[in-house]
Protein backbone atom coordinates (compact mmCIF):
# COMPACT_ATOMS: atom_id res chain seq x y z
CA UNK A 1 0.00 0.00 0.00
CA UNK A 2 1.05 3.58 -0.73
CA UNK A 3 0.67 6.30 2.16
CA UNK A 4 -0.54 9.56 0.89
CA UNK A 5 1.70 12.23 1.61
CA UNK A 6 -0.48 13.97 4.57
CA UNK A 7 -0.10 10.77 6.95
CA UNK A 8 2.61 11.00 8.39
CA UNK A 9 1.01 15.41 9.23
CA UNK A 10 -2.47 13.25 10.77
CA UNK A 11 0.06 10.60 12.76
CA UNK A 12 2.67 13.03 13.61
CA UNK A 13 4.17 10.70 16.63
CA UNK A 14 4.60 7.86 13.68
CA UNK A 15 8.50 7.46 13.75
CA UNK A 16 9.53 6.45 9.60
CA UNK A 17 9.75 2.77 10.54
CA UNK A 18 6.18 2.58 11.76
CA UNK A 19 5.67 4.62 9.07
CA UNK A 20 7.09 1.89 6.49
CA UNK A 21 5.58 -0.97 8.28
CA UNK A 22 1.97 0.46 7.98
CA UNK A 23 2.53 1.37 3.89
CA UNK A 24 3.65 -2.40 3.88
CA UNK A 25 0.67 -4.48 5.41
CA UNK A 26 -2.20 -1.99 5.92
CA UNK A 27 -4.72 -2.12 3.36
CA UNK A 28 -6.54 1.55 2.42
CA UNK A 29 -10.45 1.62 2.70
CA UNK A 30 -13.20 4.19 1.87
CA UNK A 31 -16.19 4.03 3.59
CA UNK A 32 -19.38 6.16 2.35
CA UNK A 33 -21.33 8.18 4.47
CA UNK A 34 -23.63 6.43 6.35
CA UNK A 35 -21.64 2.54 5.74
CA UNK A 36 -20.96 0.72 8.39
CA UNK A 37 -17.54 0.56 9.78
CA UNK A 38 -18.13 -2.19 12.43
CA UNK A 39 -20.98 -4.11 12.56
CA UNK A 40 -22.29 -5.20 16.46
CA UNK A 41 -21.57 -8.67 16.70
CA UNK A 42 -18.94 -8.90 14.22
CA UNK A 43 -15.56 -10.46 14.96
CA UNK A 44 -12.74 -7.43 14.53
CA UNK A 45 -9.94 -8.66 11.62
CA UNK A 46 -8.20 -5.52 11.48
CA UNK A 47 -7.60 -2.04 13.30
CA UNK A 48 -9.28 1.05 11.91
CA UNK A 49 -6.97 4.04 11.40
CA UNK A 50 -8.95 6.97 10.00
CA UNK A 51 -7.27 9.06 7.73
CA UNK A 52 -9.76 11.49 6.75
CA UNK A 53 -13.55 12.11 7.92
CA UNK A 54 -15.50 10.70 11.34
CA UNK A 55 -17.20 8.10 12.50
CA UNK A 56 -20.00 7.63 15.12
CA UNK A 57 -19.27 5.05 17.97
CA UNK A 58 -23.18 4.06 19.32
CA UNK A 59 -24.21 0.79 21.74
CA UNK A 60 -26.92 -0.64 20.11
CA UNK A 61 -29.88 -2.64 21.77
CA UNK A 62 -31.50 -5.90 20.59
CA UNK A 63 -34.45 -3.71 19.43
CA UNK A 64 -32.20 -2.21 17.21
CA UNK A 65 -32.11 1.51 19.12
CA UNK A 66 -29.34 3.25 19.23
CA UNK A 67 -26.98 5.16 21.51
CA UNK A 68 -23.65 7.63 21.19
CA UNK A 69 -20.70 6.87 22.27
CA UNK A 70 -17.99 9.45 21.24
CA UNK A 71 -16.71 9.74 17.52
CA UNK A 72 -13.58 8.63 16.14
CA UNK A 73 -11.91 11.98 14.38
CA UNK A 74 -9.17 12.44 11.72
CA UNK A 75 -5.70 10.73 13.04
CA UNK A 76 -7.07 8.88 15.92
CA UNK A 77 -7.96 4.93 15.75
CA UNK A 78 -10.73 3.14 16.92
CA UNK A 79 -9.42 1.24 20.35
CA UNK A 80 -12.32 -1.21 20.24
CA UNK A 81 -11.31 -2.73 17.05
CA UNK A 82 -7.32 -2.78 18.87
CA UNK A 83 -8.74 -4.53 21.86
CA UNK A 84 -11.40 -6.92 20.31
CA UNK A 85 -8.86 -7.67 17.53
CA UNK A 86 -5.85 -8.53 20.38
CA UNK A 87 -8.60 -10.38 22.00
CA UNK A 88 -10.34 -12.39 19.02
CA UNK A 89 -13.68 -11.79 20.47
CA UNK A 90 -17.03 -10.01 18.79
CA UNK A 91 -17.76 -6.49 19.00
CA UNK A 92 -20.42 -5.08 21.20
CA UNK A 93 -20.84 -1.80 20.00
CA UNK A 94 -21.36 -0.54 16.33
CA UNK A 95 -19.58 2.27 14.30
CA UNK A 96 -20.45 4.03 11.10
CA UNK A 97 -19.12 6.98 8.40
CA UNK A 98 -20.33 10.45 9.53
CA UNK A 99 -19.12 11.29 6.26
CA UNK A 100 -16.84 10.17 3.08
CA UNK A 101 -14.13 8.72 5.96
CA UNK A 102 -10.64 7.07 4.27
CA UNK A 103 -9.27 4.78 6.91
CA UNK A 104 -6.43 2.44 7.10
CA UNK A 105 -6.90 -1.09 8.44
CA UNK A 106 -3.97 -2.74 9.60
CA UNK A 107 -4.89 -7.03 10.31
CA UNK A 108 -5.02 -8.03 13.52
CA UNK A 109 -2.32 -10.57 13.24
CA UNK A 110 0.86 -7.81 13.26
CA UNK A 111 -0.65 -6.21 16.76
CA UNK A 112 1.76 -8.03 18.90
CA UNK A 113 4.82 -7.13 16.44
CA UNK A 114 3.78 -3.59 16.66
CA UNK A 115 3.45 -3.33 19.67
CA UNK A 116 6.93 -4.70 20.53
CA UNK A 117 9.11 -3.32 17.80
CA UNK A 118 7.73 0.16 17.52
CA UNK A 119 7.57 2.42 20.71
CA UNK A 120 5.75 5.01 18.85
CA UNK A 121 2.56 2.71 18.09
CA UNK A 122 2.65 1.50 21.64
CA UNK A 123 2.32 5.28 22.64
CA UNK A 124 -0.14 5.68 20.54
CA UNK A 125 -2.20 2.82 21.76
CA UNK A 126 -1.80 3.77 25.11
CA UNK A 127 -2.82 7.17 24.85
CA UNK A 128 -5.81 6.00 22.65
CA UNK A 129 -7.14 3.76 25.27
CA UNK A 130 -7.13 6.23 27.88
CA UNK A 131 -8.79 9.19 25.66
CA UNK A 132 -11.45 6.88 25.17
CA UNK A 133 -11.89 5.80 28.35
CA UNK A 134 -12.40 9.42 29.72
CA UNK A 135 -15.33 9.73 27.16
CA UNK A 136 -16.28 6.62 28.04
CA UNK A 137 -16.13 8.16 31.98
CA UNK A 138 -18.24 11.66 30.14
CA UNK A 139 -21.07 9.06 28.81
CA UNK A 140 -21.40 7.65 32.11
CA UNK A 141 -21.52 10.51 34.35
CA UNK A 142 -24.24 11.90 32.17
CA UNK A 143 -26.40 8.95 32.21
CA UNK A 144 -25.98 8.52 35.79
CA UNK A 145 -25.70 11.99 37.37
CA UNK A 146 -28.05 14.65 34.71
CA UNK A 147 -31.12 14.60 33.54
CA UNK A 148 -32.15 15.14 29.90
CA UNK A 149 -31.70 18.97 29.54
CA UNK A 150 -28.19 18.61 30.77
CA UNK A 151 -26.93 15.42 29.06
CA UNK A 152 -28.76 17.53 25.83
CA UNK A 153 -26.63 20.52 26.63
CA UNK A 154 -23.26 18.40 27.51
CA UNK A 155 -24.02 16.34 24.16
CA UNK A 156 -23.96 20.00 22.27
CA UNK A 157 -21.03 20.92 23.59
CA UNK A 158 -18.84 17.52 22.35
CA UNK A 159 -20.74 18.23 18.93
CA UNK A 160 -19.61 21.69 19.34
CA UNK A 161 -16.03 20.94 20.16
CA UNK A 162 -15.74 18.54 17.28
CA UNK A 163 -18.04 20.37 14.37
CA UNK A 164 -17.60 23.94 15.30
CA UNK A 165 -20.86 25.92 16.69
CA UNK A 166 -23.04 25.43 13.60
CA UNK A 167 -24.03 22.23 14.11
CA UNK A 168 -26.05 20.32 10.79
CA UNK A 169 -27.87 18.25 13.49
CA UNK A 170 -31.36 17.22 13.11
CA UNK A 171 -33.58 16.66 15.97
CA UNK A 172 -34.07 13.15 14.99
CA UNK A 173 -30.29 12.33 14.95
CA UNK A 174 -30.05 14.26 18.48
CA UNK A 175 -32.81 12.30 19.28
CA UNK A 176 -31.58 9.04 18.07
CA UNK A 177 -28.17 9.52 19.77
CA UNK A 178 -29.33 10.28 23.10
CA UNK A 179 -32.00 7.18 23.19
CA UNK A 180 -35.22 9.24 23.46
CA UNK A 181 -37.86 10.89 21.08
CA UNK A 182 -37.52 13.72 18.35
CA UNK A 183 -40.46 14.98 20.66
CA UNK A 184 -38.25 15.49 23.87
CA UNK A 185 -35.18 16.77 22.16
CA UNK A 186 -37.12 19.50 19.93
CA UNK A 187 -39.10 20.79 23.52
CA UNK A 188 -36.16 21.39 24.95
CA UNK A 189 -34.29 22.84 22.00
CA UNK A 190 -36.78 25.38 21.95
CA UNK A 191 -35.74 25.87 26.39
CA UNK A 192 -32.97 26.62 25.94
CA UNK A 193 -33.12 28.83 22.77
CA UNK A 194 -35.37 30.65 25.10
CA UNK A 195 -32.71 30.77 27.65
CA UNK A 196 -30.51 32.60 24.97
CA UNK A 197 -27.99 29.32 25.14
CA UNK A 198 -28.72 28.62 21.02
CA UNK A 199 -29.80 29.88 18.44
CA UNK A 200 -32.23 27.37 15.91
CA UNK A 201 -32.50 27.75 12.46
CA UNK A 202 -34.39 25.95 9.71
CA UNK A 203 -31.15 23.68 9.05
CA UNK A 204 -28.89 24.28 11.55
CA UNK A 205 -28.23 25.01 15.25
CA UNK A 206 -25.81 28.13 16.33
CA UNK A 207 -24.55 26.66 19.49
CA UNK A 208 -21.76 29.67 19.67
CA UNK A 209 -23.34 31.32 23.06
CA UNK A 210 -23.70 27.87 24.45
CA UNK A 211 -19.73 27.37 24.47
CA UNK A 212 -18.94 30.51 25.67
Amino acid sequence: MLLSPDIQAQFPHFDNNLLDTIARIGQWKTFQEGEIVIRKGQFIRSTVLIVHGRVKLYRENDSGEEFFMYHIETGEACALSILCGIRNISSHVGAVAMEETDTILIPIEHMDTLMTQHTSWYHFVMETYRTRFEELLTVVDDIAFKNMDERLNSYLQRQAQALGNQLYLTHQEIAKDLNTSREVISRLLKKMEKKGMIALHRNHIDSSRLCK
